[in-house]
């Protein structure tokens, strides 16, 4: 008998080979969705002549906007299209916006012509114009975020039997992620202000076709996943099956609750827990709710208790999950505000360069991946030794929360100092104030973001039961795009009630802006405090021992 000849073999999928495939892809999305992205508030007030504060407040939409739709694809890659499929139609999406984008500033008819101050010349702006930006800017934000979360899931899938290699896969894929961001945000920014935006947008979508491409080549190597529903679907049906049962009255009875049709023969029947009692309607069991195999016949009546357990979790960590609405707020009415402040200062160091506006928050992404690394190498061991114990979770969301309003603190300080130096050089756009001023608070809120971001996903993922992991790590996403939005609604607020933010921010009081930033951190810490005063850990055994050297 013959061997099989080799095109004969089954084609082996997934693994290590399917790394450099999976990463130049999130490298060369990332650059382009960035290198738009951190130049963007400034682009809009140069080129489209919008309002400095319009500006800021797009900005945070499409900030909020990157940060919900990886839920989104998410939940269509888990339900519908599997991760492959959802990756690379987002990819032509993203790569359609981008490549409109580049147009606005390559064709005369798609740019407003500038306007001299006191001119009685200048003519309408054409609506189609805003239109077409508008379009580019929505398409490339929808393409870019569907490719978010999916590309490290795919990543992750690749190396669905080797949970070691998945922890590594996930160190250097936003390893590579914080380094293309720093790049899009320093060299294709400072190309966008040095060069034209015509050249910087283009590298923007040239680096999107580049890693379209290079997703499709590896396609013959990736393991390929059917979508198996979404968890959200598991959490609506607790919802809709307790609703439903409301009227019939629970039983004492442990075998009167439904237990799932996967539970071994010899196993004690689980007894749902007494909070949230009213949820544990969706557990009982009822005439034709099951079939004879022991599978539920109606699906959005019957729940199995582990089902209904799991929906409480979610419940329990949604006060401490709230608590951090306000934290991500501040976060980006800074970064809005920050580069308003960029572009109202000297940015020149030395005689030769000057940092885009955009750029400035560069030193957020530095600072963060520099402490991230100086926190897993020195600050959690040295912590280990002086204490035996490892830091909590909880505690380090609590760090993050202080140093978080103490940057607010040094940023309504440095603000007071500008304005002190705006009214004594009355006159001048440019205030003749260095802007290395600005980097103290920005490294403060990046040292911030390396407790309470990591401190978070640790959270959720230790708490959250198995079958909700991935919703446990889609928590950050939902949580950063929501504060995006309040922070939109923060500065209209602001706008709408006070005279702190006037089109040129020379003539306003940013600086009570951060002022109030600051009183509110302080009440969110509080009320943070006291939601992580009250809550139990349901893996005790973790949060002593998962970060503790193993005995070896």
């Amino acid at each position: 008998m013959e061997a099989p000849s080799e095109a004969q073999l089954p084609r082996r999928t997934g693994g290590w080979i399917t790394f450099p495939f999976i990463i130049a892809s999130s490298v060369g999305l990332t650059l382009a969705f960035g290198g738009w992205t951190s130049n963007l508030i400034v682009y809009l007030i140069k080129e489209f002549g919008v309002e400095s504060i319009d500006a800021a407040q797009i900005s945070n939409l499409v900030n909020g906007a990157g940060s919900l739709i990886p839920v989104l694809a998410a939940i269509m890659a888990d339900s519908f299209l599997g991760c492959f499929s959802t990756i690379w139609i987002s990819s032509i999406i993203s790569l359609l916006g981008t490549v409109l984008l580049a147009l606005t500033a390559t064709l005369d008819s798609l740019r407003p012509k500038p306007c001299e101050v006191g001119s009685t010349s200048c003519r309408p702006k054409p609506r189609v114009q805003y239109v077409v930006l508008y379009a580019a800017i929505v398409l490339a934000t929808l393409g870019s975020g569907g490719t978010r979360s999916t590309l490290a899931t795919i990543g992750a899938d690749q190396l669905a039997d080797k949970p070691k290699d998945q922890g590594i896969f996930f160190n250097w894929f936003f390893f590579f992620w914080y380094s293309a961001s720093v790049v899009s945000s320093t060299v294709i920014v400072y190309v966008e202000d040095n060069v034209s935006w015509k050249a910087g947008f283009f590298i923007c979508v040239v680096s999107n076709v580049v890693a379209l491409l290079i997703f499709l080549i590896g396609s013959r190597f990736y393991a390929k996943f059917k979508p198996e529903g979404s968890p959200f679907t598991s959490l609506a049906r607790v919802v809709v099956a307790s609703i439903t049962k409301r009227q019939v009255t629970l039983p004492s009875n442990s075998q009167d609750f439904y237990q799932g049709c996967n539970v071994a023969p010899k196993s004690l029947p689980v007894v749902p827990s007494k909070t949230f009692r009213f949820l544990n309607h969706a557990a009982i069991v009822s005439e034709g709710d099951t079939k004879s195999d022991g599978s539920t016949a109606k699906r959005w009546r019957l729940c199995s208790v582990q089902e209904v357990e799991d929906f409480k979790t979610l419940i329990r960590i949604l006060p401490l999950w709230s608590s951090s609405f306000f934290l991500g707020t501040t976060i980006g009415v800074q970064a809005s505000l920050s580069i308003l402040q960029a572009l109202a200062i000297d940015r020149h160091i030395g005689p030769n360069f000057q940092i885009p506006a955009g750029s400035i928050l560069v030193f957020v992404l530095i600072s963060t991946s520099l402490f991230l690394a100086l926190f897993d190498k020195f600050l959690l061991p040295t912590w280990r030794k002086l204490t035996g114990k490892s830091l909590t979770p909880l505690q380090r969301i609590g760090v993050g929360h202080v140093l978080n309003f103490l940057s607010m603190s040094v940023s309504a300080l440095v603000e007071s100092k500008r304005l002190n130096v705006a009214k004594s050089n009355q006159g001048s756009n440019i205030v003749p104030m260095s802007v290395l001023w600005l980097v103290p608070q920005l490294v403060l809120v990046g040292i911030a973001e390396a407790f309470h971001y990591p401190g978070q996903v640790s959270l959720y993922y230790q708490e959250f039961p198995i079958t909700l992991k991935n919703l446990a790590t889609a928590m950050i996403s939902v949580l950063v795009g929501i504060s995006f939005y309040l922070a939109t609604a923060l500065i209209d607020i602001v706008r709408r009630t006070t005279t702190w933010l006037p089109g040129n921010i020379n003539n306003g009081r940013l600086d009570n802006v951060y002022w109030v930033l600051v009183i509110g951190g302080v009440v969110n810490f509080g009320y943070y405090v006291t939601c992580a005063w009250y809550y139990k850990y349901q893996n005790l055994k973790e949060v002593d021992h998962n970060d503790s050297p193993s005995d070896e």
